[in-house]
C-alpha cells in the first residue's frame, strides 16, 4: 500500500503522524512510505532520517494526499486538507468529530474511510491510541495550570506547592481517568492540595488505593463539584466520553462562585469541553478570561512536547497502522477493537456517539463496509 504523511499544519502543531523508526515499519511490510519535506522537523527528524529508511521525500502535501492510499496524520484534517481526500483512501488519525460538524460534513463529501485513534479500543475496555496523549495532556495540565496561575499571566498568583508556613494551592480534576490521574501525579509532585471527582466508586477507590490517601477523592455530583471548585485555585477538565460531546460540569454560573483569578484547564476541549465557558484556544494565545477566570483551553496541548508525544503516540498507532496497510479495510472487519475506530465511511457516519452528537443518520460500520 502506498501510505502518505503529510506535514501538520495545525496552529503550532509540532507532531508528525509517522517517525523515522516507524517508517521503517511500513517499508518492511512491504509498503510504500512518503513523506511530506519537513513534516519531521518538530521532533528533530529530516528528510535524511526518512530517506535513510526507505521512506521517499515529497515537495509538498498535495503530492502526498494525490498519491497515498492511506494517509496517517496526527490532528484532525483541516479544510485544505479534507478538500483533498478522496472515496477509496483511509485517513487514519484523531478526528473528533462530535463537536465539528464542519469537519464531518467534509469527511462525508470527500467518501474517504476515516478511523479515529480516540475510539479504537482494547480488550480491556480502554482507548489504546488516545491514552498516551492522554497521558501527556495530564501531565501538561498542570504545568500549565501553574504558569498561568502567575500573576503576570492573569491568574490569582499562587505556588501550587506553597512554601514553610504558607498553604498550597488546591487543586480539583474533574474525571480520575488517564488525564486525571496523571494531573494528580504531577500535582502531588508540586506539593499541591489536591481533590480528584468521578462517578465511580470502583475508580475512586482505585485512586484512593494508589495515592494511599495523599489525595482527597470524592463522588462527582453538581454539589460536590460546586463546593470543589469554589475553593480551588486550580481546575482541570479530565472527563471523556468516548466519541461523543462532553458534558459541561462547570457553567458560566459558577464563575461568580470561585476565586478571582483562579484557573480553568479544559483537557476534554477536543469533545467541546467540559467548563460551558470554554472554546478552543492555541498555544499561540493559550488562554483568555471570562468572569475574573482565567481559561486555558489549547485544543493539542501534546502538540507543545512533540518529540514525547510522537514517539508515545507512534508507540501506539503502530500496530493498528500495519494492520490497515497489510489488510486495507479487511483489517476491519477483522478487529472489533479497530473496527470502533471507524467514524466515517463513505459518505456515511458509523460512530454511534457522533451521529448522535451531530443529529445525523447512523450506520453500523460493519454494514456500512460490506454495503
Amino acid at each position: 500500500m502506498r501510505v502518505g504523511c503529510p506535514k501538520e499544519i495545525k496552529n503550532h502543531e509540532y507532531r508528525v503522524g509517522l517517525t523515522p523508526a516507524a517508517a521503517r515499519e511500513y517499508v518492511a511490510h512491504g509498503h510504500q512510505v512518503m513523506i511530506e519535506s519537513g513534516a519531521g522537523a518538530g521532533i528533530d527528524a529530516s528528510d535524511e532520517d526518512y530517506a535513510a529508511v526507505g521512506a521517499s521525500i515529497a515537495a509538498t502535501a498535495e503530492e502526498v494526499f494525490a498519491a497515498a492510499e492511506m494517509i496517517v496524520k496526527v490532528k484532525e484534517p483541516q479544510p485544505s486538507e479534507w478538500a483533498q481526500l478522496k472515496q477509496g483512501q483511509i485517513l487514519y488519525t484523531y478526528l473528533h468529530l462530535a463537536p465539528d460538524p464542519k469537519q464531518t460534513e467534509g469527511l462525508i463529501a470527500s467518501g474517504v474511510t476515516g478511523v479515529a485513534y480516540e475510539t479504537v479500543t482494547d480488550a480491556h475496555g480502554g482507548l489504546p491510541l488516545l491514552a498516551p496523549m492522554s497521558e501527556v495532556a495530564g501531565r501538561l495540565s498542570v504545568q500549565a495550570g501553574a504558569r498561568a496561575l502567575e500573576k503576570a499571566c492573569g491568574g490569582r498568583g499562587v505556588l501550587l506547592g506553597g512554601v514553610a508556613g504558607v498553604a498550597s494551592g488546591r487543586v480539583a480534576i474533574i474525571g480520575g481517568g488517564v488525564v486525571g490521574k496523571q494531573a494528580a501525579k504531577m500535582a502531588l509532585g508540586l506539593g499541591a492540595d489536591v481533590t480528584i471527582l468521578d462517578r465511580s466508586i470502583s475508580r475512586l477507590r482505585d485512586l484512593d488505593d494508589l495515592f494511599e490517601g495523599r489525595v482527597k477523592t470524592a463522588f462527582s455530583t453538581p454539589t460536590a463539584v460546586e463546593e470543589t471548585v469554589f475553593t480551588a485555585d486550580l481546575v482541570i477538565g479530565a472527563v471523556l466520553i468516548p466519541g461523543a460531546t462532553t458534558p459541561k460540569l462547570v457553567t458560566r454560573e459558577m464563575l461568580s462562585g470561585m476565586k478571582k483569578g483562579a484557573v480553568l484547564v479544559d483537557v476534554a476541549i477536543d469533545q467541546g469541553g467540559c467548563f460551558e465557558t470554554s472554546h478552543a484556544t492555541t498555544h499561540a494565545e493559550p488562554t483568555f478570561e471570562v468572569e475574573g477566570i482565567v481559561h486555558y483551553c489549547v485544543a493539542n496541548m501534546p502538540g507543545a512536547v512533540p518529540i514525547t508525544s510522537t514517539n508515545a503516540l507512534n508507540n501506539a498507532t503502530l500496530p493498528f497502522g500495519l494492520a490497515l496497510a497489510d489488510r486495507g479495510l479487511a483489517a476491519l472487519t477483522a478487529d472489533p477493537h479497530l473496527l470502533a475506530g471507524l467514524n466515517v465511511h463513505r459518505g456515511k457516519v458509523t460512530n454511534r456517539a457522533v451521529a448522535e452528537a451531530l443529529g445525523k443518520p447512523f450506520v453500523d460500520a460493519a454494514e456500512a463496509l460490506k454495503a
